[in-house]
């Protein structure tokens, strides 16, 4: 084997190598990426079950039931439609009726969202920015006193 031919096996060795980490790079995170859904883009969306998905919108006044221990049921709605969330684990402080919300989880076969993480608005005027853009997009957001 020439030095040329040596060279070249070099590099198209390391050129295979890349493609391989690069490929299996971007395998494991397609793997990891959830999806974000308001209760009326679900209706319409292609989910699979146990695919990990994020769903936002605001708690839906009156539906918040706590279980025993640290279980809870509630529903997240975006006023058009509602998606019934079960939750086993410590709520945001934060985290009450009519408020924005983001759980992360998948559905299970009854057709309840069981959520592993949820996550609630931190201060007076925040509220996550994909609820607050899709509540703007069905129409249903309502500017607050600053215009915000």
């Amino acid at each position: 084997m020439t030095r040329k031919q040596k060279r070249l096996s070099v590099i198209g060795g390391a050129m295979a190598f890349l493609a391989v980490a690069s490929a299996l790079t971007f395998y494991a995170l397609g793997q990891k990426t959830s999806y974000f859904y308001m209760p009326a883009e679900l209706q319409e969306a292609n989910t699979q079950p146990g695919q990990r998905i994020r769903l936002g919108g605001l708690v839906e006044k009156g539906t918040l039931v706590r279980g025993e221990g640290t279980g809870v049921v509630f529903a997240v709605t975006d006023k058009v439609h509602s998606v019934t969330v079960a939750y086993s684990g410590i709520l945001p402080d934060l985290f009450r009726e009519e408020q924005g919300v983001i759980t992360e989880g998948e559905f299970g076969a009854d057709g309840v969202f069981v959520a592993d993480s949820v996550l609630a608005r931190h201060d007076e005027n925040y509220m996550p920015k994909e609820v607050a853009d899709g509540l703007k997009a069905t129409g249903l957001w309502q500017e607050d006193d600053q215009g915000e």
